[in-house]
C-alpha cells in the first residue's frame, strides 16, 4: 500500500506543484498582461496624444487654408467688381462717344443737305433767270430778225419801185427818142 499511497501523494504533490507552477505562470501572465496593457495604454495614450496633436495641427492648417482661400476669393471678387466697374465705365464712354459721333454725323448730313438745298435753290433761280434771259434774247433776236425782214422787204420794195421808175423813164426816153 505504500506504493499506492505514494502514488496518490506523489500525484497530489505533482498536482500541487503543477498548480503552484500554473499559479506562478498565471500571475506572470497577469503581470505580463497588465504590463502589456499598461504599455499598450501608454503607447495608445502616446499615440492618441500624437493623433490629437496632429488633429489640432491639421485643423489649424485647415483654418489657415480656409482663411487664405477666403481672402483669395474676396480679392478675386473685388478685382472682378473693379473690372466690371471699369467695363461699365468703358461701355458708357463708348456709348457717349458713339452718340456724339452719330450726332456729329447727323449734323454734318443736315448741314450738307441744307447747303445742297441752298445750292439747288440758287441753281434753280439761276436756271430761271437764264431761261428768262434766253427767252428775251430769243425775242430780241426774233424782233431783230423781223426788223431785218421788214427792212429787207422795205428795201426790196424801194428797189422794185426804183427799178419800175427807171424802166418807166427808159421807156419814156425810148418813146421820146423813137417818136
Amino acid at each position: 500500500m505504500t506504493q499506492g499511497a505514494t502514488t496518490p501523494e506523489a500525484e497530489n504533490r505533482e498536482l500541487k506543484g503543477a498548480l503552484a507552477a500554473l499559479r506562478l505562470e498565471l500571475e506572470r501572465a497577469r503581470a505580463d498582461a497588465e504590463a502589456g496593457e499598461a504599455r499598450a495604454a501608454s503607447v495608445a495614450s502616446g499615440e492618441m496624444a500624437q493623433l490629437r496633436g496632429a488633429i489640432v495641427a491639421l485643423r489649424d492648417e485647415l483654418e489657415r487654408e480656409r482663411g487664405i482661400r477666403e481672402e483669395m476669393v474676396r480679392h478675386a471678387e473685388a478685382a472682378s467688381q473693379d473690372e466690371l466697374t471699369q467695363m461699365r465705365h468703358t461701355v458708357a464712354s463708348l456709348r457717349d462717344a458713339l452718340e456724339g459721333a452719330r450726332f456729329d454725323a447727323d449734323k454734318r448730313v443736315r448741314d450738307a443737305l441744307a447747303g445742297a438745298e441752298d445750292e439747288i435753290a440758287q441753281l434753280r433761280a439761276t436756271a430761271a433767270a437764264l431761261r428768262v434771259e434766253m427767252e428775251r434774247a430769243h425775242a430780241a433776236r426774233d424782233d431783230g430778225a423781223e426788223a431785218v425782214r421788214v427792212q429787207y422787204r422795205s428795201e426790196v420794195a424801194q428797189l422794185e419801185a426804183t427799178v419800175r421808175a427807171l424802166r418807166e423813164q427808159l421807156q419814156e426816153a425810148a418813146a421820146r427818142a423813137g417818136a
